[in-house]
């Protein structure tokens, strides 16, 4: 089966909103092929069982992809689809696709109230141009927990509520309306996660991730993409060693953290920590948690704070540029501001290394 992997290219302005949308547009046509593909096609194996003998799922696959949904109703059931590895043995007889099927290990069966859709190559020292891609799709109730992994296929993933782990060494992540304990990882894949909550764990090595409208717990991390989140509440942490960190409409805690590029965030409330060594940062702050820190060793920092509130300032920055400070008491000049605004209260550091800063009330 082919496998389509997503380069969102140069998320560049900042993170507009029309720019990110139109990549948002492609990052779905292209990481949605694969399942849609299934969703075309017939399967070569199919078998149901009864919704209340699978209280859990496991799924393997050295080369395919897996799709698994809940459903409220109606029987667990596996399908299994077939394609030669390679891409181009299309039109390989029914008889050669039963031959190559004997090269390999296939359970689909409920056991012991696991429900296994595996399917393993029997010899290591296989010939991968003449073997067989398989994937599975399967729909199951919607409380199940899940452990799927694949080498080189793409993971769909979505309306489950147990524990969820799920791995791929090549292939994109894509998840909506998941809830609970939720693990994923992938190697050179992107990751899109959407109206999901509770405790979010998820990793890329070499793409970009996308989460909008979820809450909790929430890692992401990618050392070589771009991280965007939008409509997120709770506990956020998301870093990146090479690419920008951006987005808006986030409530409760962040940070965000990359080597090499820009950080980004409008309409945020509550408590931020944000670093970069090598590009600019730009923050709206729309209602302030307990505390905030931003610091920079190359580029500008510039934020806007709520008008009025009580904060201790400690900013310093190669030139420190800020609008007029009413009831502010302590040390200032064109390097750094320290003291109390509004009586004190909210700790407000801002290192700009060798930086320009700005800063400015609304």
């Amino acid at each position: 089966m082919n496998f389509y992997r997503c380069n969102i290219m140069d998320w560049h302005d900042d993170f507009k909103k029309n720019n990110y949308n139109m990549k948002r547009i492609f990052f779905l046509l292209a990481c949605g092929l694969p399942f849609a593909g299934l969703n075309a096609q017939t399967p070569y194996m199919q078998k149901s069982f009864p919704r209340e003998s699978v209280k859990q799922v496991q799924s393997e696959t050295s080369g395919g992809n897996i799709s698994i949904s809940g459903e409220a109703a109606g029987e667990a059931r596996v399908e299994m689809f077939v394609h030669p590895n390679n891409g181009r043995d299309g039109s390989i007889s029914k008889e050669e696709i039963e031959r190559r099927l004997e090269e390999f290990d296939i359970t689909v069966a409920v056991d012991g109230g696991v429900l296994k859709a595996i399917a393993k190559h029997k010899n290591r020292n296989t010939n991968w141009n003449k073997t067989l891609s398989i994937s599975f799709r399967l729909v199951v109730p919607q409380s199940v927990s899940s452990t799927l992994r694949t080498s080189g296929g793409n993971i769909d993933i979505k309306n489950l509520s147990g524990t969820e782990d799920f791995r791929t060494s090549g292939g994109n992540i894509d998840i909506a309306k998941l809830s609970g304990k939720i693990t994923g990882r992938t190697s050179g894949g992107n990751v899109n996660i959407v109206d999901s909550r509770d405790n979010i764990d998820l990793e890329t090595s070499g793409g970009n991730m996308d989460a909008e409208r979820c809450d909790g717990t929430i890692r992401l991390a990618t050392s070589g993409g771009n991280v965007h989140l939008r409509s997120i509440k709770g506990n956020v942490r998301a870093t990146t060693s090479g690419g920008q960190v951006g987005g808006g409409d986030i409530a409760g805690e962040l940070q965000a953290k990359t080597s090499g590029g820009n950080v980004d965030f409008d309409n945020l409330s509550g408590s931020l920590a944000a670093s970069t060594s090598g590009g600019n940062i730009r923050i709206n702050l729309n209602e302030m948690g307990k505390y905030v820190d931003l610091s920079n060793s190359g580029g500008d920092i510039t934020i806007t704070l709520p008008q009025g509130k009580g904060m201790d300032l400690n900013i310093s920055g190669e030139q420190v540029h800020t609008s007029s400070m009413n009831n502010f008491k302590g040390d200032l000049d064109k390097h750094h501001i320290s003291g109390s605004l509004n009586g004190g209260g909210i700790p407000v550091k801002i290192d700009g290394g060798g930086g320009n800063v700005h800063v400015s009330f609304k």
